[in-house]
């Protein structure tokens, strides 16, 4: 990981960030993702100056969205020189998502003795 993913991995990691689960360098299809909320449907790249206008990522980005992932693009030094911003704004992103996401099922009580 990058110094900038790793910052970011400290604060999504076991749960700690809005208490969603997030998972690093995920496979999805032929692509691996930096992180990713499966329940949430959201993937999070953390990316250098490389990637700007990069035709490989405009199709990955496309292929992830017509699998109903939507996709954050942080760049590094965002993260690294305003890291509070960056964290407000995924919390802002995963409050929307977390709202328009059905509620969990209820576990049944067939089983579970009377």
């Amino acid at each position: 990981m990058t110094n900038a993913e790793s910052i970011l991995w400290s604060e999504l990691r076991n749960r700690r960030f809005q208490g969603v689960k997030f998972r690093r360098q995920y496979p999805i299809g032929i692509y691996i993702v930096d992180f990713i909320c499966l329940d949430l449907k959201l993937v999070i790249e953390v990316d250098g100056g490389q990637h700007l206008n990069n035709s490989d990522d405009q199709q990955r980005d496309s292929w992830l969205c017509s699998q109903g992932f939507e996709i954050i693009r942080i760049w590094n030094n965002e993260l690294l020189q305003s890291k509070d911003a960056v964290l407000e704004m995924l919390r802002n992103n995963i409050d929307a998502r977390m709202l328009n996401q059905p509620p969990h099922p209820t576990l049944s009580r067939k089983g579970r003795g009377k």
